[in-house]
């Protein structure tokens, strides 16, 4: 079993930092950035669970959400993921959306 403590830690890190955000700085690029990754960890999610699917885009369920989004995205993929690489790269991911999204 891979370790994806620090994918887990990456996407808590980064919901607290939007939770904790001015409403400007949402309004801004957070959300835009949050929702953005959270479609994407979604994605990876439901293509490594089957290959098969096409992958159900995740809503856009407002700027309020999008650190709830993050979070069950990114924890949904740490419990699907099979490789310290695909950990690597799904950290990157979440490390970049929040230097884009300033929070």
């Amino acid at each position: 079993m891979v370790d994806t403590t620090s994918l887990t830690r990456a996407v808590d890190h980064f919901a607290d930092r939007l939770r904790a955000a001015p409403q400007s700085r949402l309004q801004r690029a957070g959300a835009t950035e949050a929702l953005g990754l959270a479609r994407e960890l979604s994605r990876r999610a439901q293509l490594l669970e089957d290959p098969a699917a096409e992958p159900r885009e995740m809503p856009d369920a407002g700027m309020f959400a999008a650190a709830d989004q993050i979070t069950v995205a990114g924890h949904d993929l740490a419990l699907v993921l099979t490789t310290d690489a695909e950990v690597a790269e799904a950290v990157r991911l979440v490390e970049e959306a929040q230097k884009r999204a300033g929070v």
